[in-house]
């Protein structure tokens, strides 16, 4: 096999094992391998069941005494991020997390989600029941909006929400079904005067954040969930789109989902839209219940009162907030807080308790098996299938880029140029041999830090969707990887050859077309190796900073084993 293809496919394995083995993704945990076997076909049954015609089931979620702790390197400081959390979130109601930065909304959110990552830093214990049941006996459908709306910017909202139906749903496979499907969504989310428009993103002008905001909510709905998490869902939009979103889940909790978001301070006009409402202060509870007027009675009875005309959201967020304008504020405020706690402990210690007895169960983070995780998930449709829809979707994104693809162009051309102009018409003699190597290895490199730069920049991105739709099961890596190799080969060839076109003539290289043919093969497959190079540290890096910082510094390593700088011959007698 020719060195060039055998880098090549060494470089894919390596991406492809990089990211079977690597990156850990979310996990609801606690339940044992065996216990999953026993309720995989049954579970697998009802789901399908379900897609198919869209019926909700109804869940209501219990967790007791939840507390999350946080270690450092050294495991000698620990951090609580929760402590002893308490709460219920109830079928057909929308149930808000509020509370100050950093109090523990999103690590709750997460916890009940199970989209709490293993590390064995980290440590959770406490109990959570499904109607009733501990977690690990059931199997609830959720869904998890995430505060980053994260798309494929090229594809129209229909064409988003028409894959992601096909990739999902494998029993709706006429395409008259699907197109209704994908209609009913539209209509519920309130996307119809956006569903023609593409996704966009900071390069290309999109749909707006509200908009997007949706679509997140809609790619989850597609499997009918019975629980829907969404994490601070009016971040980052202005009131009117804030309270359109709002709007949309509380929509939704009254067609029977259980609707559980987190929240940092919201307009007046939203807090009525809550059924129930959780206030947490440095990871404790300091509420739990209704909504509405019961908090501010509630407050009231212990002499904090809320002011007429005043949004109670602000008002509650001012009292569980600790004052650091001075050490005085800070003790007062921090006692006042305390105090609040203990007081609903004390409450909420004389309920009643789910069960008859204690359910010795817990959540252990640093117990989690990575095999056990993967066999959670199935697959909805096959091999073939997968490949075919993210081959036409990689396809899609890659032809429509047009502002990276126009100024991969015009780099193309201006480098060709450049270089053109600098070994312009070389003679044929021996003094020219050492312009020939000097131009033959910067255009080497040009093409394989254009390729590595692109793909590096853009891949860390993708990626977090990718992790996303797999942890859904909607495909496996494989299918993935091969479509978007295949479907970036036409656009990926095309920049080489354009600057081969102009460079090879202007510089008057060996004036022989299977010569001129050799130089753009060369040059092309190199692209498509850098390209290669630049998915495994894409997947890699945890970052798209980290991953523009490792690509240039793990190519100058292959460019000095290149030849030029150092003679194959000497490096061998010295190895």
């Amino acid at each position: 096999m020719a060195p060039p293809i055998a880098k090549i496919l060494a470089t894919l394995v390596a991406a492809l094992a990089i990211r079977i083995f690597a990156l850990p993704g979310p996990v609801i945990l606690g339940r044992t391998q065996s216990q999953d076997d026993d309720r995989k076909e049954e579970d697998q049954e009802n789901n399908e069941d379900e897609e198919i015609h869209g019926n909700i089931v109804p869940v209501t979620l219990q967790w007791r005494n939840i507390t999350c702790t946080l270690s450092d390197k050294s495991r000698k400081l620990t951090r609580f991020l929760l402590t002893n959390a308490s709460g219920e979130a109830k079928a057909g109601r929308l149930l808000a997390i509020m509370g100050p930065s950093g109090s523990g909304k999103t690590t709750l959110l997460n916890v009940l989600a199970g989209q709490l990552a293993a590390s064995p830093r980290l440590h959770l214990t406490g109990q959570l029941y499904v109607n009733g049941s501990p977690f690990y006996m059931a199997s609830p459908k959720i869904a998890f909006v995430r505060q980053e709306d994260l798309f494929f910017s090229q594809l129209t909202v229909r064409e988003t929400l028409s894959l992601a139906v096909e990739l999902q749903l494998s029993k709706v496979s006429n395409p008259e079904d699907r197109e209704k499907y994908v209609n009913d969504l539209i209509f519920r989310l309130g996307l119809v005067s956006c569903a023609e428009s593409i996704v966009g993103d900071a390069k290309v002008r999109g749909i707006s954040g509200g908009e997007k905001k949706r679509l997140s909510v809609a790619c989850e709905m597609i499997a009918s969930p019975s629980v829907i998490f969404a994490d601070e869902p009016t971040t980052g939009l202005d009131a009117f789109q804030a309270e359109m979103v709002m709007e949309t889940l509380r929509q939704l909790a009254q067609a029977g989902h259980t609707v559980v978001c987190s929240i940092h301070q919201p307009r007046g006009s939203i807090y009525t839209k809550f059924d129930d409402l959780i206030l947490l202060s440095e990871g404790a509870v300091v509420y739990a219940g209704p909504a509405q007027e019961e908090p501010l009675v509630y407050f009231a009875e212990q002499g904090f009162v809320c002011q007429e005309h005043v949004n109670p959201a602000e008002f509650f967020a001012d009292l569980i907030s600790i004052d650091y304008s001075s050490s005085e504020s800070e003790h007062l405020s921090r006692k006042r807080i305390d105090d609040m706690i203990e007081v609903f402990a004390n409450k909420f210690s004389t309920m009643p308790d789910l069960k008859d007895g204690n359910l010795e169960f817990g959540m252990e983070t640093d117990k989690v098996s990575m095999k056990s995780r993967r066999k959670a998930v199935t697959r909805k449709v096959g091999w073939w299938k997968q490949f075919q829809l993210l081959l036409k979707r990689a396809w899609m994104q890659a032809t429509r880029d047009g502002p990276t693809n126009k100024v991969r162009a015009r780099m193309s051309v201006a480098s060709a140029l450049i270089f053109g102009s600098i070994f312009w018409r070389m003679g044929l003699s021996q003094t020219s041999i050492q312009d020939r190597m000097g131009l033959l290895q910067v255009a080497a490199i040009n093409t394989a830090m254009a390729a590595l730069t692109k793909t590096v920049s853009v891949f860390p991105k993708e990626r977090a969707i990718v992790d996303r739709e797999r942890a859904k099961g909607s495909y496996a890596l494989g299918p993935y990887l091969f479509a978007k190799l295949l479907a970036e080969i036409p656009v990926g060839a095309a920049f080489p050859l354009v600057f081969g076109v102009i460079l090879y003539p202007m510089a008057r290289l060996h004036p022989s077309l299977l010569r001129f043919g050799t130089f753009s093969s060369i040059v092309t497959v190199e692209s498509f190796a850098a390209s290669a190079m630049g998915l495994t540290v894409g997947a890699m890096a945890p970052t798209t900073e980290a991953a523009m910082a490792l690509g240039p510094s793990l190519m100058t390593v292959f460019l000095v084993f290149g030849g030029p700088f150092k003679l194959s011959v000497s490096m061998n007698s010295k190895v």
